[in-house]
């Protein structure tokens, strides 16, 4: 803010690998502890999927009894036993029935326990978000609440409602499924397990780093999408410039150091993995399997059933290999997901009052007192050693250059943030203190700020409970009455969706709501700038209508816009340079 240039700031080191490390172990961190309010239903699914694990071993040991039943009745022309028989599919059929029951109620666990964290997590940022100074809300750090609100907590939900139940499924049921294979035959579960040596020995090559690499590639993504979406929102703006191959490259730099990061990352990894991947092809699995228990067979040490249920005991070994390798990979995702959710939910916030310390302001006075307040990260204060007052009932327009602090000093006004030091107050309570600060301070910016609701709606947003005889006369006051019943469907009418708005339209939409909520202290902030010429003249009427009998503080970049005016303060760098009081 202040007139200097400065040196600029030495570009931030690039992370190492032991950054990486940390950051891995403080998502691991991170993710356990957004996981708490869960982590009881998580392990009441873990447990029902290891009973269903275990149970899954059970079909198996049927399926073998069943077998050696008939091909000892055929193999000596006797009678099948069919009390054993049926016995052995009762059992097959009821541990079955029983796996596919525990395995379905553990998912339905898991997954009402995503729901329930997802809405845990929402709730308490809305609860926190209510309390960030509303300077904190740039399009940098909304976009951040977009991103945690739709992308990481949906990057969470496969860790929360899946991956306690198969990634523990993928471990219980093949080790009990394989000591069973041994249980039949000790050779037999060999064989069973004969390829998993092999591919793990080639997936610890691909697993080497993987944390630390997961963890550089998130955050290379987040650039590029910070960078995308940074490109697209100004895209009208570096047009009409003709910038944009320079807004271009910005995105496009961050886009080709994430593929050159990738490519070199997995290329080397491409022929390693696809060498381990064929260790478990199913071919292999039965050529071992098969060809290995034939030749058991025809020694007379091992039965048939036996040979036939120990290989479809292999033939599931791919199947947790990949779960398990997926599940990594996930955790490793949805740690760094955690940390920024994370940081989210630790947004600083505004300190409010106690209950006892709230006041009503007696009077429309504003009293700046030697108020400084300098934006985080920035090393010049916005608003330097600033002291004025306000009278009641008069206008008073701030004038200044852009950047010389002026809408700062109205955001402190309106509470956006809070004054490093000194103090803002109304009727001589500081605004902090004030009980329904925003029932008494109303503010009419550049940009109206209509959301997607019926125009009754939002002119109601600050009194919701107000008539339609109420809005209707807010309308007419703010002159847009009859353009609002020109509408399709009139008040009814859908901002942005049903039929679109001028911006002078829009704006005095904006100060028919300010109207209505009917506040002693009004801020408007350049309310005209952004708009036609054709408006300007209904939209200074409908100014004026809202200025009667209130504090006004005005903010203008030229004197001869706030012609009128009670009294004129004029801003530089941050600091009061001189006032004018009009007669």
């Amino acid at each position: 803010m202040s007139g200097h240039t400065e040196d600029p700031a030495p570009e931030p080191a690039a992370p190492t690998v032991e950054d990486n490390r940390q950051e891995q172990k403080a998502g691991a961190a991170a993710l356990k502890e957004l996981l708490r309010p869960v982590s009881g239903r998580l392990l009441a699914g873990r447990l029902l999927s290891v009973v269903s694990a275990v149970l899954a071993v059970f079909p198996y040991v049927a399926l073998v009894k069943i077998g050696a039943l008939l091909i000892e009745a055929g193999g000596e022309g006797d009678r099948v036993d069919e009390d054993a028989v049926n016995r052995w599919l009762l059992i097959l059929v009821g541990t079955f029935t029983g796996r596919l029951v525990a395995y379905f109620l553990a998912l339905g666990i898991t997954h009402f326990a995503d729901i329930a964290l997802g809405h845990h997590i929402r709730l308490r940022m809305v609860r926190r978000f209510s309390k960030v100074p509303l300077s904190w809300f740039t399009s940098t750090n909304s976009g951040r609440v977009r991103k945690g609100l739709q992308d990481d907590i949906g990057t969470v939900h496969y860790l929360i409602a899946h991956q306690p139940v198969d990634g523990t499924s993928a471990i219980v049921m093949p080790l009990a499924l394989m000591v069973y294979a041994f249980v039949v035959d000790w050779r037999l579960g060999l064989l069973s397990v004969a390829v998993i040596p092999l591919y793990m020995g080639a997936m610890s090559v691909t697993m080497k780093g993987m944390g630390e690499k997961t963890v550089e590639m998130d955050r290379k993504l987040g650039d590029v999408s910070a960078r995308m979406v940074e490109f697209v929102t100004g895209i009208s703006v570096v047009k009409a410039f003709g910038r944009v191959g320079r807004a271009h490259s910005a995105y496009q730099r961050s886009a080709d150091e994430f593929y050159d990061f990738y490519w070199r990352w997995c290329q080397p990894l491409i022929r390693v993995s696809a060498l381990g991947q064929s260790f478990l092809a199913i071919p292999l699995i039965l050529l071992v399997n098969l060809g290995g228990g034939m030749l058991l067979v025809h020694g007379g040490q091992v039965g048939a059933a036996d040979v036939l249920a120990t290989t479809l005991i292999a033939l599931l070994v791919p199947y947790s290999l990949e779960t398990m390798m997926s599940a990594t990979w996930s955790r490793q995702i949805a740690g760094a997901a955690a940390l920024r959710l994370l940081g989210l939910l630790e947004t600083p916030v505004l300190e409010d009052a106690e209950e006892g310390e709230r006041r009503v302001p007696a009077s429309g006075d504003v009293v700046f007192d030697h108020v400084t307040y300098t934006y985080p990260g920035s090393r010049e204060p916005a608003v330097d050693d600033v002291s004025f007052t306000l009278p009641e009932g008069k206008v008073t327009a701030l004038v200044g250059a852009s950047g010389s602090g002026k809408s700062t000093i109205a955001t402190l006004l309106a509470r956006f943030d809070d004054p490093d030091s000194g103090t803002v107050s109304i009727g001589g309570v500081p605004v902090r203190n004030i009980a329904d600060l925003y029932s008494r301070v109303g503010f009419v910016l550049q940009d109206p700020q209509l959301v997607s609701v019926s125009i009754r709606d939002n002119i109601a947003l600050g009194r919701p409970d107000a008539t339609d005889e109420q809005v209707r006369a807010a309308a007419r006051a703010a002159h847009v009455l009859d353009e609002i019943e020109a509408l399709p469907d009139g008040f009814d009418t859908i901002y942005g969706s049903d039929t679109g708005l001028s911006g002078g339209q829009a704006q005095r939409i904006a100060i028919a709501r300010a109207l209505l909520v009917d506040a002693p202290v009004l801020i408007l902030d350049e309310a005209t700038a952004l708009t036609d010429p054709e408006s300007q003249y209904e939209i200074q009427q409908a100014l004026s209508a809202l200025a009667e009998g209130r504090t006004v503080l005005v903010i203008a970049h030229r004197p001869e816009a706030v012609a009128g005016v009670d009294r004129i303060i004029r801003v530089a760098d941050g600091r009061i340079t001189d006032t004018e009081v009009n007669a």
